[in-house]
């Protein structure tokens, strides 16, 4: 039997690619490379994205095609190409960012979203390039607490891959899965797809240069954190906890999570939120409603640092509801607080940096 290439694209225009209707052909999928060499055939299916859901199944239909059509006997080679360049490696994404931060909690309800946005303000407000993740998949708060619940961000297309461009608000660059989902809508995803668009809102976004890359992560412990840890080289993380007992048990096992030898991301150190309560009109007053330090006693037993104590005043509340952090006016009470966490947790990243740099060198010059 002689073979053609005519013989081969009318076997591959009975094949319909699943995303269009098209076929193969009529996509115009096939590469101008078919090669035939007596009864071995040879050529490259071309795709929008290296992510294509259909790619393999497509590739198997054309081989089935080529067999049913033309002649079981022939030996087909078919390479894969993409239009868009491949996603980076786990180990290579984000090569423009110095440092990544995951913030995170034991439960539910101790304001970790509250500190994540107030820290990355106080962040910027240092000087600092920031980003900032909304990895909760299930419960997104930054859009409100950033008054950007309107804003729909775009995608451009950037050495060669469709990027998503993150929304920009008081000098920081912020995605969340608020953006893409309806408000008044629950999120029900199976693990697997929460997981797929978190890797996304991380790979498929033009985070650019920063020094800081906040995720403010969901409370406890699932798929999220694990997908976070194994996607990103985290720099460190930060557990947040209130002084009652409840949340400090929580905290424990979110501090023993991250120093797992399986994860094995070092803790930068706890925040203690809610501190104590501090009427506006009596900043000089302390009400320890929920206790009394016992975050700081947690950081003394667990031998991690204890970043900060945050207070309980009324307009942290209020600013974070109106899209206004609290963090912005550094001459409230809270203001400072945020401040003197922001500074803290540098101190911190510094230190690790430095301890690290010797291990580095050793590895780059292996």
């Amino acid at each position: 039997m002689t073979l053609y290439p005519k013989l081969i694209l009318d076997a591959l225009a009975t094949v319909r690619y699943p995303g269009t209707g098209k076929n193969l052909v009529e996509a115009e999928m096939v590469a101008d490379n078919l090669r035939i060499d007596g009864m071995k055939v040879s050529f490259s299916l071309i795709f929008e994205k290296p992510t294509d859901p259909f790619m393999k199944s497509v590739v198997k239909a054309a081989e089935a095609a080529i067999h049913t059509y033309v002649s079981k006997d022939i030996e087909v080679s078919i390479a894969t190409e993409s239009k868009q360049a491949a996603r980076p490696e786990p180990g290579k994404l984000l090569p423009q960012v110095k440092n990544i931060i995951g913030i995170s909690s034991g439960k539910g309800g101790v304001g970790k979203s509250t500190v994540s946005a107030n820290l990355a303000v106080s962040l910027a407000k240092l000087g600092y390039k920031v980003g900032l993740l909304d990895a909760d998949i299930f419960g997104p708060s930054m859009p409100k607490m950033f008054q950007v619940e309107d804003a729909r961000p775009y995608a451009e297309n950037i050495g060669g891959r469709d990027l998503i461009i993150p929304v920009e608000k008081y000098g920081i660059k912020l995605l969340s899965i608020g953006f893409f989902v309806d408000p008044d809508q629950a999120t029900l995803w199976r693990g697997g797809m929460a997981s797929n668009a978190l890797k996304q809102l991380i790979a498929d976004a033009n985070w650019g240069d920063l020094d800081y890359f906040l995720i403010d992560l969901p409370p406890g412990t699932s798929d999220i954190h694990l997908t976070v840890v194994q996607t990103l080289a985290l720099t460190g993380a930060i557990v947040v906890s209130t002084p009652q007992a409840v949340a400090l048990a929580d905290a424990r096992k979110g501090i023993n999570m991250f120093v797992n030898e399986k994860v094995n991301v070092p803790i930068l150190g706890l925040v203690e939120n809610m501190a104590w309560f501090t009427p506006a009109e009596l900043p000089e007053n302390k009400y320890y409603i929920f206790g009394k330090e016992g975050a700081k006693k947690l950081a003394e037993e667990m031998n991690v640092p204890l970043l900060g104590q945050i207070p309980i005043v009324q307009s942290i509340c209020e600013s974070g509801d109106k899209g206004t952090p609290v963090a912005l006016d550094e001459n409230t009470v809270t203001g400072r607080a945020f401040l003197q966490l922001a500074a803290s947790m540098v101190r911190q990243v510094d230190k690790r940096n430095v301890e690290m740099a010797p291990t580095e060198v050793v590895k780059m010059q292996k």
